[in-house]
């Protein structure tokens, strides 16, 4: 008995699919590891060039209190023994070749490994900033779908309005305002840090206890572009003829708002996930500051304020390297969840 002929283009046609989708994946990514190291590379050597134009001596600044006090000798030794004699381009050679090796400096601010201080601070400001963004995202997509759904009635004016305003805010001011409102007037949750006072270890419900109001602060500061946005995308989206024919079709109110219109303003809203994150690591970098929280907002300020080139050129590095995966994860996603956009 002979076996049925099956069409190869039927049994190939998946395949390949699948297989472009993979080679347009990996071209994105090839595309976005050859604009990322001309980027990190042109932000490491502007960072080292603002340090060494700095009058501040970092011996001096090393050495403390003490260096009012010890010899010029041995605030030499420690220029010698740091190079800081040398010439620009072998200091600069010198310290790219040490960070490619893992070797990130010394924090002169902080009198420690810089690789420690991010080590022990770059996770709680990835769970602030990680947090918010949820948050964010949860609350635009309900907020902004409601007000595109009754545009131009009561609760969308007032979205809008408030939206403005929150938008012509400063974050830390929002922070000062929380603190004095729900920590010192009312008195319903903590004015800042990260456990209480009297703990002796880092319990997870504590800690989630006193990031409520930095994570909601850091939040309300960076929706107001995301409300308004899926607001209009959305609102949009319900005079695209699909959704018309879906309200034709005699379908309920909500399937048409949330399985069509809504899934179809989706789209543009990836692409503003991408661009609005640095301005919400920025954010967090004051919201931090605001509330004694002990991430990577506080060692930056204060490595700014101290000249600490090293801590600070880590700092920026690593923020601009956490804008360049979000941006390539924003280009994956945005062609995963449309099929019509072609990687290429």
């Amino acid at each position: 008995m002979e076996h049925p002929h099956l069409d190869p283009t039927i049994v190939t046609a998946p395949t390949r699919a699948r297989r472009r989708r993979r080679t347009g994946a990996g071209r994105v990514i090839r595309n976005r590891l050859l604009v990322a190291v001309p980027v990190l590379f042109a932000t490491s050597a502007g960072m080292f060039a603002l340090g060494a134009a700095s009058p501040i001596d970092p011996a001096q600044q090393y050495a403390g209190a003490a260096a009012f006090t010890t010899s010029e000798e041995n605030l030499a030794q420690i220029r010698a023994n740091w190079g800081i004699d040398d010439p620009l381009p072998v200091q600069y050679l010198r310290w790219l070749g040490n960070l490619l090796r893992g070797d990130l400096g010394w924090s002169t601010s902080r009198h420690e490994p810089v690789v420690d201080v991010l080590a022990a601070r770059a996770g709680w400001t990835l769970l602030l900033v990680g947090a918010a963004l949820v948050v964010v995202l949860v609350a635009s997509l309900l907020l902004g779908t409601l007000a595109a759904y009754r545009r131009g009635g009561w609760f969308d004016r007032a979205l809008r309005t408030t939206a403005y305003a929150i938008q012509s805010v400063p974050s830390f001011w929002l922070g000062l305002a929380a603190i004095a409102v729900f920590a010192l007037s009312l008195g319903w949750l903590p004015a800042g840090g990260l456990t209480d006072i009297t703990a002796t270890g880092t319990d997870p419900l504590d800690v989630a206890w006193h990031l409520i109001l930095p994570v909601g602060v850091l939040a309300l500061s960076q929706m107001p572009w995301f409300v308004l946005f899926i607001r209009d995308s959305v609102a949009d989206s319900l005079r695209d003829d699909h959704v018309l024919a879906a309200r034709a079709r005699g379908l309920p109110g909500r399937t048409v708002l949330f399985g069509h219109a809504l899934r179809t303003g989706l789209l543009p809203f990836l692409t503003l996930i991408g661009t609005h994150l640095p301005e919400l690591v920025g954010g967090a970098v004051l919201v931090e500051t605001v509330f004694s929280l002990p991430g990577l907002g506080a060692v930056t300020v204060q490595a700014a304020l101290g000249s600490d080139f090293p801590l600070l050129a880590a700092t920026t590095l690593a923020t601009t390297v956490v804008v360049l995966a979000a941006n390539l994860a924003t280009d994956l996603a945005y062609a995963a969840a449309d099929p019509r956009v072609r990687l290429e």
